[in-house]
């Protein structure tokens, strides 16, 4: 990776190489110059190199006469609910999500407590980019810094508030939780400690020495799957470095997935309130089926967490996330959070009274393929009207690429932002059909990057 992957939300970069403590003055500039009066919060997620970029935005924030409150190591949906009850203007999440350990990155909130909306974050963007002049305060005048000493209570307490405590407590459920060294541990251990689990704790020291790699995919917690079953637990609850995302285990060490969190959290979400609910583009057609089961209406958004949370925010929506593990209640934040989900989860099991592998049997089943194809950002639209016009007998939808819908499965063809590649994405009962329409696409994208 050559440049650094800059979103409407944030960038990334390799530490040393594409990100250094220059970008990260830079950007911070842009993003207070797009923002209104007030503090700043800087959080992090505990990477090796978190602390010197919090101590250089610190300073650019300081420099053009902001105050800094620093949060240290935190996860990222507390990060959305401390701007809120601090009343800050803004914050800067020092995150790289579930990229690997040589990345860093910079998550940019607003001061609703949720990722920058897109129009702002593309301002952002373009700021630094251009690298517009900023105004330097006099000594007089530079911004002033405080600790935020508890970072944990309120979002512990928010989260709680969602659930049936005692109902839960009463079960003592057996929960291993496998933080990977990442910023859940700390929240998470005060969580679950307060819902009464027997608490077991893998990488629990938030350093980013990650004990696997940091996304939480069935091959990379194949190992917390065993250890779920050494050591007896009812579930095991598998997080990404910051905390937004999260991936289930059942008692048999079976990876129950990403996909499946957000589906079992909208079951559970649906089964007390009824309303809309809003999913990203590129999510399981469990959400669909769930909201045909429940009579409620489904948005789907464009991929990424501003999009969905402008949906959810402009619909009124109960529940809401995306596939990749990131559920997301408005009764805590519109912001991707697993506490949201193990809460949510051990709730459902409580009342259920049912092992989680048989509670999650029941969702709808559905087989996800991804693959890529190489082309040229130019020849993007000649592929989208082509294989539009070759599935003629779906219903397409053009809000974010092109997604085509039939009655028991979907696909989905996305240009990436920052390479000349395309995203395939197909969901069908099988495999084997998932599989035969990413190769239909792939064949369309071949043949017109071809000029056939």
């Amino acid at each position: 990776m050559s440049e650094l992957i800059i979103s409407v939300s944030g960038l990334r970069g390799i530490v040393g190489e594409t990100l250094t403590a220059r970008v990260a003055v830079d950007y911070a500039a842009a993003f207070s110059a797009e923002s209104p009066p007030g503090s700043v919060l800087i959080g992090r997620d505990g990477r090796a190199g978190g602390a010197m970029f919090a101590q250089a935005i610190a300073a650019a924030l300081r420099g053009l006469g902001r105050h800094v409150l620093d949060g240290r190591v935190m996860a990222t949906p507390t990060v959305g609910l401390l701007v809120r009850r601090l009343g800050a203007a803004g914050a800067i999440q020092i995150s790289a999500s579930h990229n690997p350990i040589e990345y860093n990155g910079f998550k940019l909130f607003g001061s609703e407590g949720r990722v920058l909306p897109a129009d702002i974050g593309a301002r952002v963007a373009r700021r630094y980019r251009d690298a517009d002049p900023v105004a330097w305060v006099a000594s007089r005048d530079i911004g002033g810094f405080e600790s935020v000493e508890d970072t944990i209570t309120a979002h512990r307490d928010a989260v709680l508030a969602t659930v049936d405590v005692e109902r839960i407590r009463a079960r003592r459920f057996r929960v291993l939780l496998d933080a990977n060294h990442g910023a859940g541990s700390l929240l998470g251990t005060a969580l679950l400690e307060s819902l009464g689990c027997a608490l077991s704790t893998l990488g629990g020291t938030p350093d980013g020495q990650f004990a696997h790699a940091p996304e939480p995919t069935a091959e990379h917690v194949a190992p917390v799957g065993r250890e779920v079953v050494a050591r007896g637990a009812d579930v095991g609850f598998c997080q990404d470095p910051d905390a937004d995302r999260l991936a289930v285990l059942d008692e048999t060490g079976r990876y129950v997935g990403e996909e499946s969190t957000l589906a079992m959290c909208l079951r559970h979400r649906l089964s007390q309130s009824a309303g809309p609910i809003v999913v990203n583009c590129a999510t399981s057609r469990m959400a669909q089926d769930l909201a045909n089961q429940f009579g409620v209406p489904l948005i789907r958004s464009r991929v990424g967490e501003a999009h969905v949370a402008d949906a959810m925010i402009g619909s009124g929506a109960v529940f809401g996330g995306e596939g990749n593990g990131g559920p997301i209640d408005p009764r805590v934040g519109y912001v991707r959070d697993s506490f949201v989900g193990m809460a949510l989860i051990l709730d459902a099991l409580a009342q259920h009274g049912r092992p989680l592998s048989a509670w999650a049997d029941e969702l709808p089943r559905y087989a996800i393929e991804k693959t890529k194809a190489t082309l040229p950002p130019d020849r993007l639209a000649a592929v989208l009207d082509r294989l539009e016009s070759t599935f003629s007998d779906a219903r397409s939808d053009r809000q974010d690429g092109l997604r085509l819908d039939w009655s028991d499965r979907w696909l989905l063809i996305r240009g990436s932002n920052t390479e000349p590649i395309v995203r395939v994405i197909a969901e069908a009962r099988t495999a084997v059909e998932a599989n035969r329409m990413c190769g239909e696409a792939r064949e369309t994208i071949s043949q017109v990057a071809a000029n056939r």
